[in-house]
C-alpha cells in the first residue's frame, strides 16, 4: 500500500458559491466547502467514510493517483490509514481474520473489531498486526499545504 495521501479537485462553485470536492480515486468522494481550508478539511472526512465503507462492504481500496495540475493532496486521517492498510494487507496476503487472531494470539472478535472503521483501536495494536503481515507502519509529518 502506498501512502495514504489522495489528490483531491477543488472547482469552483458558480451557483453556490465556495467549492466543488472530487476525488479521482474515490468516485463516491464528493463534498463542498466555502473556502480552500473547509474543502480539505471536508474532503478529509468523506475520504474517510469512503474507506471506512470500502472496509463494511469489502471492496478494494485504491492506491493514491499521480497528483493532476491543480489538484490537492489530502491526507486520510492516521487511525483510518492504519485500519485502511491492515485490510489490505490482509486481503493482499490471503489471511483471514480468524488466521489473523491465531498469529496474534488473540480471540477472532478483537481482530473485527481492529478492522472496525468506528472502534477506536489503538495504533499499537494495528501496527503489531501489520507487522505480522510482514508490513512496516513510517510515519511522515509534512507542513500543510
Amino acid at each position: 500500500m502506498e501512502r495514504m495521501i489522495y489528490p483531491v479537485r477543488l472547482t469552483p462553485d458558480s451557483v453556490d458559491g465556495g467549492f466543488t470536492v472530487t476525488c479521482r480515486d474515490f468516485p463516491e468522494v464528493i463534498t463542498q466547502g466555502d473556502t480552500l481550508t473547509d474543502c480539505l478539511a471536508e474532503a478529509a472526512d468523506c475520504l474517510e467514510e469512503a474507506i471506512a465503507s470500502r472496509i463494511k462492504r469489502g471492496a478494494d481500496i485504491p492506491n493514491p493517483s499521480e497528483p493532476q495540475d491543480g489538484e490537492q493532496l489530502v491526507a486520510v486521517p492516521l487511525s483510518m490509514s492504519l485500519k485502511a492498510a491492515l485490510y489490505q494487507s490482509m486481503k493482499e496476503e490471503g489471511i483471514s481474520k480468524s488466521e489473523l487472531a491465531r498469529r496474534m494470539g488473540i480471540d477472532e472478535k478483537d481482530v473485527r473489531r481492529m478492522l472496525d472503521p468506528r472502534h477506536p483501536t489503538k495504533a499499537p495494536a494495528l501496527e503489531r498486526a501489520l507487522a505480522l503481515l510482514g508490513r512496516r507502519v513510517v510515519v511522515e509529518i509534512s507542513k500543510a499545504a
